[in-house]
């Protein structure tokens, strides 16, 4: 079964999501921990990993090689429950393999992040053991929205991947509910979702007949408000 996390570095939301059995991981990334209003980068991941004792990916920021190396090793000191998420390639479009492989090899769980082929889920499957525990995340909804098959790149990784009982394959990027459905018909291992949506998801099982007068009760209490006449 495909395992849900959540996106969201938002504290209050992270204390409600946190609460939910559904709800088996977070994933952070430095534009959500902006958007919720972090000042000190390390600071606030602390009172993330106050808050909860399941899986948490925070990334690093640094542009390098050496840098990303020391900024990981650093982040993985934060607790037991952390995975450090890197960058497949920097925004030079550089692999960093010496990174991952790095950070592997010192025993750290790594999240790699921004993976957006097969082809880049194969390099990274080079360059790490089969012990220590990774995540692969495949952006599926910025490809779609781009007008390219995610499923053909996701199906090709986990197929990789196969080999690598320490591996999890993540779709990331969710667009909308049915995402999941999708994850866990590929045998995906997780889906990262951002709060909204995990909320839709706990709604699955509405029967269509009762989802037509849901719909036509929203017409009408609209039409009402707005006081229409013909």
């Amino acid at each position: 079964m495909t395992k849900i996390f959540c996106d969201i570095a938002d504290i209050n939301l992270i204390k409600k999501f946190n609460k939910k059995s559904i709800v088996k991981g977070f994933t952070t990334n430095p534009s959500l921990m902006r958007k919720a209003g972090a000042k000190n980068y390390k600071t606030y991941s602390q009172k993330i990993l106050k808050i909860t004792k399941k899986p948490v990916s925070f990334e690093v920021f640094a542009d390098d090689e050496k840098n990303m190396i020391l900024q990981g090793l650093k982040i993985n000191s934060w607790g037991k429950n952390v995975y450090v998420k890197v960058p497949v390639a920097n925004s030079k479009g550089r692999f960093m393999g010496k990174v991952i492989k790095e950070l592997n090899k010192k025993k750290i769980k790594l999240n790699v992040t921004a993976v957006y082929s097969a082809k880049q889920t194969n390099q990274i499957l080079k360059k790490i053991n089969k012990k220590t525990k990774v995540i692969i995340s495949i952006f599926a909804g910025r490809m779609a929205d781009k007008g390219k098959d995610p499923i053909k790149e996701i199906v090709s990784s986990i197929k990789f991947a196969k080999k690598y009982k320490n591996v999890e394959i993540l779709w990331a990027s969710v667009r909308e509910p049915y995402n999941y459905l999708q994850a866990e018909q590929l045998k995906c291992n997780i889906i990262t979702v951002p709060p909204a949506i995990i909320e839709k998801i706990e709604k699955f099982g509405t029967s269509l007949k009762n989802l037509t007068i849901s719909t036509v009760k929203n017409f009408l209490i609209d039409s009402k408000k707005s006081k229409f006449k013909i």
